[in-house]
């Protein structure tokens, strides 16, 4: 795997961040496709997504940093300090810096209210924190919205963002692919981030592609 600017044992960082909107799953699958790639993987995940995850899935994942990192590494398969976890104020984390480390960030899912803080910098905690050094280093920053119907208000600041060079990638799933189960659903909204990326995988067949030419 080659060198990156976090541990020389893995490919370039990500950062995944999860908020308290619905489709926990997205964000989950995306770390576990993440750490299949080889990616080294920065997570934070705020106090109302615990809920949400709580919620709309078995998992109950701890708070603590340390031991986030020991649950996420299990349940993805991660291999030792291939993830981290930073807490929700730990402004030393190397995301709150634009001297930090540069690393592109996905935010999924993300709520309508983190839409808000980010496009209008408010920067109140690390995760929007993180997305305002993405926007004014010019990073790579994808914000995957679960929500409907969208106010004026959401598309505003959808507008706003795109403008200021972030993606947004809707939570909606397409059904081409002809899914089978929920997780076919979920692996083709995750497979719309990874193509974001350039991030090679084999969730879903690009258009074109036949599922068995995969």
């Amino acid at each position: 795997m080659a060198r990156t600017e976090g541990s020389s044992a893995f490919l370039p960082p990500v950062t995944v961040a999860l908020t308290g909107a619905s489709g926990a799953q997205y964000g989950l699958r995306l770390i576990e496709a993440l750490v299949g790639a080889g990616h080294e993987v920065w997570v934070m995940i705020s106090k109302a997504a615990h809920l949400v995850i709580a919620t709309e899935t078995d998992d109950e994942l701890p708070a603590r940093p340390a031991r986030l990192v020991e649950a996420l590494s299990q349940r993805s398969g991660a291999a030792p300090g291939q993830i981290r976890c930073f807490a929700r104020e730990d402004w030393m984390a190397p995301v709150a810096s634009g001297s930090g480390a540069p690393s592109s960030m996905v935010i999924c899912p993300c709520s309508t209210g983190t839409l808000s803080a980010v496009a209008t910098g408010a920067s109140n905690n690390l995760i929007e924190r993180a997305a305002d050094v993405a926007l004014k280093e010019r990073r790579q920053l994808i914000l995957v919205p679960r929500e409907t119907p969208f106010s004026a208000i959401h598309l505003e600041h959808m507008l706003s963002l795109t403008r200021m060079g972030a993606v947004i990638l809707p939570a909606a799933p397409g059904f081409y692919h002809r899914p089978e189960s929920i997780e076919d659903m979920v692996d083709f909204i995750v497979a719309r981030i990874l193509n974001q990326l350039g991030i090679a995988h084999r969730l879903v067949p690009r258009w074109g592609e036949s599922a068995a030419s995969d």
